[in-house]
This record gives C-alpha cells, sequence and structure tokens, in this order.
C-alpha cells in the first residue's frame, strides 16, 4: 500500500500529524501497536489528570464544613476512583478512533519498523507483516518510563506509572522515587487517598527542573498534606524478598533504610527509538531522539 505520509505513532504527535496531513489533500496512514491516543491518553497525562480530579474532590467533600455543607461519613472508593479513570482514558482514545475516521485516515495495528528510507515494515500481533510504501514517514513514537538498575520495575512491589495507575487496591505506604511530573501527581493522589507517601528525589529540591519558588512551595505543600520529603538522598538498593519493599537510601548524614507496601519509581522517561530501524539506515540520534 503507498500513501503520501506514514505517522508512526499514534500519540499527541502522531495524531494531529496524521490530521494534518489528510487536511492538507494527503492521502495518510498511521501506525499504532497499542491503542489510539498513545501514553498521553491512555497512561498519562488524560488518566493521571482524572485521578486527581477524584482526589480534589475528596479533599473538598472532607473539609466540606470549611464552605458551609454538611457531609458525614465521607470515604474514597479506590476502585471506583481507577475505574473512572480508565473510563476517561478510553472515552478519549476512542475520540481519536472518530477523527481518523472522520479524516480518511488508515488505521493500521502493528509494530513498524523502517526498512527503507521510504518504507515501513509492519508486524501485527499475529505475526503477520506487511510493508508500506511513503513519501514522507513521521516518526513519533513517544516514550516510556525509564529504569534504573537499582530498581528494575518489577510491576508487582516496584511499580511504574502504568502500575499505579490500576493497582488492585490501594496500598498502606508507598515509596516515590522521583519527584517529576510523575512522582508528584502519584505523590498527591494516593497522599490525598490514605497512604502514607514518602518521596525520594535525587536532587536539592522537589520538581527541579522547575522555578526553584515553585519547588519551595510544592515541598512546603506536601510537607503541610503529611507527606515525608527526602530530597538530596538517591535510592542504592531495593529488598523486595519480605511482603513489601526495603529501600536503602544513600543521604548527606549516610544511609537509612524505608519500609512500604510498595516502590513507585518515577524517575523521568526514556524514547522509544529502539527497534524501529533507524540503526540500520544510518539515522543519527542526540538525546535520545532521532535528527
Amino acid at each position: 500500500m503507498a500513501y503520501d505520509v506514514i505517522v508512526l505513532g499514534s500519540g499527541p504527535g502522531g495524531y494531529p500529524a496524521a490530521i494534518r496531513a489528510s487536511q492538507l489533500g494527503k492521502k495518510c496512514a498511521i501506525v499504532e501497536r497499542e491503542s489510539l491516543g498513545g501514553i498521553c491518553l491512555n497512561w498519562g497525562c488524560i488518566p493521571t489528570k482524572a485521578l486527581l480530579k477524584s482526589a480534589n474532590v475528596y479533599e473538598y467533600a472532607k473539609h466540606a464544613a470549611s464552605y458551609g455543607i454538611n457531609a458525614e461519613n465521607i470515604s474514597a472508593n479506590f476502585g471506583g476512583v481507577i475505574t473512572r479513570s480508565r473510563g476517561v482514558a478510553d472515552k478519549m482514545s476512542k475520540g481519536v478512533q472518530f477523527l481518523m475516521k472522520k479524516n480518511k485516515i488508515d488505521v493500521i495495528m502493528g509494530n513498524g519498523k523502517l526498512v527503507a528510507a521510504n518504507k515501513l515494515e509492519v508486524t501485527a500481533a499475529d505475526g503477520t507483516k506487511q510493508i508500506l510504501e511513503a513519501k514522507n514517514i513521521v516518526i513519533a513514537t513517544g516514550g516510556r518510563a525509564r529504569e534504573l538498575p537499582s530498581m528494575p520495575i518489577d510491576g508487582k512491589k516496584i511499580i511504574g506509572y502504568r502500575e499505579a495507575m490500576v493497582l488492585p487496591s490501594q496500598p498502606k505506604s508507598m515509596i516515590i522515587c522521583g519527584s517529576g511530573a510523575i512522582g508528584s501527581e502519584f505523590a498527591y493522589f494516593y497522599n490525598s487517598m490514605g497512604t502514607k507517601i514518602t518521596m525520594v528525589e535525587f536532587m536539592p529540591r522537589l520538581v527541579p527542573v522547575e522555578d526553584e519558588d515553585i519547588s519551595r512551595e510544592l515541598e512546603k505543600q506536601f510537607k503541610k498534606q503529611g507527606m515525608t520529603i527526602m530530597t538530596s538522598a538517591e535510592v542504592t538498593k531495593v529488598d523486595t524478598s519480605g511482603d513489601g519493599v526495603k529501600a536503602t537510601v544513600k543521604t548527606a548524614t549516610g544511609e537509612v533504610v524505608l519500609e512500604a507496601d510498595i516502590l513507585l519509581s518515577a524517575v523521568g522517561v526514556v524514547a522509544n527509538i529502539e527497534k524501529i530501524g533507524l540503526e540500520e539506515l544510518g539515522i543519527k540520534t542526540e538525546k535520545e531522539r532521532s535528527l
């Protein structure tokens, strides 16, 4: 099948590019290996904001009296909150499906790999392969959670953001390693739900890539909400042999061992640029993105 434009990846970088190409009169296809909308709509920005909204509503309800509202026996249904979040993500993904159909964009499910300058091989879930040709190929493969050797994600006791969004039951305590957007959002959500949170940040302040005044205010608010904050600290080892986790944390004053039900690794993201044919075609990359 030949196209003017093929977009590899259907996240917020990919599907708008496909839509615009179609609007400009180009014959377009989009290749996706999982769900339309990519990580953002399915496992990132959208579902996490749904969780944060539920946490925010719960916080308001617990302090309803401050607003002149009488509310008694307030409690959170953790399973219900998770179900709502997944429903929001599913609805958004279906919205992208509608946009693809509306703009007459072919959706091809499978893993895409560049095999020539203008050719893309797509392997479907059942192993069947097909070759697509296009005058232009857009790489929009997004990213995934970074994994550190000291914290190998097993999906059970050491989890990433995906698992954190769909835990079957609420943990009583959680260690969150990393205080960027992912770590801070889950810290607020789980703490609001009643989980005891300890945040461990390698840099001297929370959300280290943001302005210092934001870091100070966020740390102030998190401590006010009951979280334990450790900055200039590094998780060097995690023991998962017991019922929960034991994390060895290196600090300026020595090592301490933290115990919790579960550990969330939120140490950033890396680009999905492996196994898509970049090396074979000599496409150079820098800072984990293609040039």
